[in-house]
């Protein structure tokens, strides 16, 4: 289960995000997001847990956490909804 991490310190790092993570259960990973432009943090990032219990676990203990003088904002990651299929038509032409 993926979790989300906003409101970051601009100068969190990812293994610092890890680091936050740990004590909740190993996570698969722990990305801040950053611009592609330069890598400047955009101020939130994710962390992917292999079970859901670790991911509500965290999320029940990092949201509203002070960490670099900013407070947390934890919720579980909203996935976009797949795109949906382009149908191909087909355009009869006049004889």
């Amino acid at each position: 289960m993926k979790v989300y991490v906003g409101n970051l310190a601009r100068d969190v790092t990812d293994a610092e995000l890890h680091d936050l993570a740990v004590p909740f259960g190993e996570p698969h990973c722990a990305d801040i997001a950053r611009e592609l432009s330069g890598g400047a943090s955009k101020g939130f990032g994710f962390i992917e847990y292999a079970t859901e219990q670790t991911a509500r676990a965290a999320i029940t203990g990092l949201d509203g956490r002070d960490v670099h003088g900013q407070i947390l904002t934890v919720r579980r990651a909203i996935m976009p909804a797949p795109a949906a299929p382009v149908s191909v038509l087909k355009v009869r032409r006049p004889r």
